[in-house]
């Protein structure tokens, strides 16, 4: 294991790193929260395979690791692959590709099975799929897995797995359904906290530009142009959106390398749209909330909120997908005149004020030439009657 991780360029651990592995190692159950781009992943891998027994004949799965989205389990069996030796096998498990690869390589034998909870079910059910061996379950990105509603397929899993096993969850918050969860399924867990200082990396430079609606476009294409990023994920709120903005910067732009990637895109087309991102094919990736948690890819140094989430909590993860692992990153959010109190909810959340954009005063000129102010009329003011007695 030194040897691989001298080999990938890890010089020292992280901090959730250096504070999970070694609780993880002396066999307890850990409830781990901290934001994203701290390295979680390895956190994990890294001691289970470190424990993982010798198989006679063909291998049994021993870990199972649950993961909100499809890209989500493809990074961590990617990072499981890049971290194990080659007689250690990982299959993944998720919707959108045929079952019937996934259950071919689940006969021929696997140590680490990592999958979305719905597709593990599935197998579950198929019988194609034996956890009664599995010592080690970890619930990657919790949070997010119980806000998309999986929490009864969690607990259906976890009911299946062996009672003496070692549990870990990691999580950006502690929500009180991730507690009820730990009260149920884990022995007395150490809960290691390493988002108490501050919610948003310091190493993010985070502004915001108060545009329009009607201009957005416009000042997209001028923020990108002026900020040349290596590489950028632009979010919008809704699928259609998303679609529409990627198919309109191809069309009116002459920007090279844009993508796009959104829940109604078949998965081997997501597949080919994250492999192509993260090789630097793409550049500028317009992108839902699919791609707004556990994506881990060294080059993104801009990130776009061309419409800022619902929730406050996503803003975290969005811009999340910068500034990882000490490195720089910086995030632009576009709020809509009418999205004042949006822009407070997110900054009482990472408890810090967002810095207005130096753009904005071509903004506010450029809006006034747009949509000039109608001159009020002064009222003629109303005569007052006494009224009689």
């Amino acid at each position: 294991m030194l040897k691989t991780l001298k080999k990938i360029g890890y010089e020292k651990p992280s901090p959730v790193q250096a504070g999970v592995i070694p609780f993880v190692l002396d066999e307890y159950d850990v409830i781990g929260q901290a934001r994203t781009g701290t390295g979680k992943t390895a956190a994990f891998a890294i001691p289970i395979l470190e424990q993982l027994e010798e198989s006679n004949g063909k291998p049994k799965p021993q870990a199972l690791i649950l993961a909100p989205t499809r890209e989500l389990a493809v990074q961590v069996e990617n990072e499981f692959r890049r971290l194990a030796p080659d007689h250690v096998r990982c299959v993944c498990l998720y919707g959108g590709k045929p079952i019937r690869g996934q259950i071919n390589r689940l006969n021929e034998g696997c140590q680490i099975v990592v999958g979305t909870p719905g597709r593990v079910i599935d197998h579950l059910n198929r019988g194609t799929l034996r956890i009664d061996e599995v010592w080690f379950v970890v619930l990657d990105e919790a949070d997010r897995m119980l806000d998309i509603g999986f929490r009864p397929d969690i607990e259906r899993i976890l009911s299946r797995c062996p009672k003496d096993r070692q549990t870990l969850f990691l999580s950006a918050t502690l929500a009180a359904e991730i507690r009820a969860l730990a009260l149920r399924y884990m022995h007395h867990p150490k809960v290691l906290n390493f988002s108490k200082k501050h919610v948003a990396a310091d190493t993010i430079d985070q502004y915001y530009i108060n545009v329009p609606h009607e201009m957005k476009f416009e000042i997209l294409v001028k923020l990108l142009k002026r900020e040349d990023p290596e590489q950028a994920i632009i979010f919008c709120r809704t699928k259609l959106g998303t679609e529409h903005l990627y198919r309109k910067l191809l069309k009116e732009t002459d920007f090279n390398a844009v993508g796009t990637i959104h829940g109604d895109m078949n998965q081997s087309a997501r597949d080919r749209m994250m492999k192509n991102f993260r090789s630097g094919d793409v550049r500028f990736l317009v992108a839902t909330d699919v791609v707004g948690r556990g994506i881990d890819i060294t080059n993104i140094s801009h990130i776009v909120n061309f419409d800022i989430p619902e929730l406050s909590e996503d803003y975290v993860h969005r811009v999340g997908r910068t500034g990882r692992m000490g490195k720089t990153g910086v995030a632009f959010s576009f709020v809509k005149p009418d999205q004042g109190d949006e822009l407070t909810r997110i900054e009482q959340t990472i408890n810090r004020e967002l810095d207005k954009d130096p753009m904005q005063d071509e903004v506010d000129e450029r809006r006034d030439e747009l949509f000039p102010r109608k001159a009020t009329v002064a009222k003629k003011p109303r005569k007052r009657y006494k009224r009689g007695l």
